[in-house]
């Protein structure tokens, strides 16, 4: 990629894991986001996690980076919010609080709410260190702002507005009012294309989508249907063209893009704690265990060879860190 070139990080990205909603796989937009040179893309579907998966792997030979997140819908009048874990503690965190809403509903479902977003022990408190990017509703009210004042004071996360065209005629007006919002709470403004679906030609499946969800048909379904083509990723330049009132609206997706540096290769499996006495490590009972079973064994002294492959087991089940299963 030519460095001189703009730079932008699609920072809002609905792929077909969220269900009837994104037309396209999160590999697709992986592979995308490497031809138009895209340093990173976050995949943030509604209420999952389940797509980073695929867009990792995918993007791994696209040239890019997946920023780990999800779409957080509310089941009450909440505004939706983009979370994007910085780290692996914040990743845990945001999967816990996606099982919580997930196991109060039915299958496909997740029912969060207000209370949880501002829970005194919940998941962006005690220094979650997460990345939470508000959704801007169509017509941004004084509610609104009264809740990203509320958000930017109470949450320990740092906090964004997203700001994207909408194509339907109002978008100066509309940019303007979120700047002058962002500017009266203090939090920056943050520029995203909310793409549905990798490149336009994925329009007409997009609607096919839209019918399916709403039980109608194409003739019938009206002003469901995106009014556009425009919910695709884009080469920078355009965005850059796109928001060049607020130059840095782009310039801030490349800076969230490099704070939110977790990755799937951070996981590892994570054995439960098993109980060992007081002032021993799993390490320390596991080997106490077994040279009392060859002690058990060999009554009369255990063999040179036998004990040889006992150590040389115990340090290898001590560098996998495998003491504990």
């Amino acid at each position: 990629m030519n460095t001189s070139e703009p730079t932008y990080a699609e920072l809002q990205v609905t792929s077909n894991f969220s269900f009837l909603r994104g037309g396209a796989h999160p590999q697709e937009f992986a592979a995308r986001a490497g031809e138009l040179g895209y340093p990173a893309i976050a995949v943030t579907d509604r209420n999952t996690l389940a797509g980073v998966v695929r867009a990792h792997l995918s993007a791994k030979n696209a040239g890019t980076r997946v920023i780990v997140g999800a779409r957080l819908d509310f089941a009450d009048d909440t505004p939706a919010l983009l979370c994007l874990p910085t780290n692996q503690l914040a990743y845990s965190r945001l999967s816990r609080l996606l099982t919580l809403g997930k196991r109060r509903a039915r299958k496909a479902e997740c029912h969060l709410s207000k209370a949880d977003l501002f829970a005194p022990d919940g998941v962006f408190q005690r220094g979650a260190q997460q990345v939470l990017i508000a959704i801007s509703p169509n017509n941004p009210d004084e509610s609104f702002s009264f809740f990203l004042n509320r958000m930017h004071g109470e949450l320990e996360s740092e906090t964004y507005l997203a700001a994207s065209y909408l194509y339907r005629g109002d978008d100066v007006r509309r940019l303007a009012l979120l700047s002058h919002i962002a500017e009266a709470t203090g939090i920056p403004l943050v520029a995203t294309n909310d793409a549905r679906y990798h490149i336009a030609e994925r329009r007409v499946l997009a609607d096919i989508l839209v019918c399916i969800r709403e039980h109608c048909t194409i003739d019938t379904a009206g002003h469901r249907l995106n009014v556009n083509a425009e919910r695709h990723l884009k080469p920078a330049a355009e965005m850059v063209r796109l928001f060049r009132d607020y130059p840095q609206a782009v310039a801030r997706t490349i800076e969230i893009a490099e704070k939110c540096r977790f990755s799937l290769e951070d996981l590892r499996y994570e054995y439960p704690a098993e109980p060992v006495p007081t002032g021993r490590t799993p390490d320390a009972e596991l080997a106490h265990l077994a040279w009392r079973g060859a002690a058990n064994r060999y009554p009369n002294g255990v063999p040179e060879k036998v004990r040889t492959q006992i150590e040389h087991e115990l340090a290898l089940i001590a560098e996998l860190r495998y003491a504990a299963y």
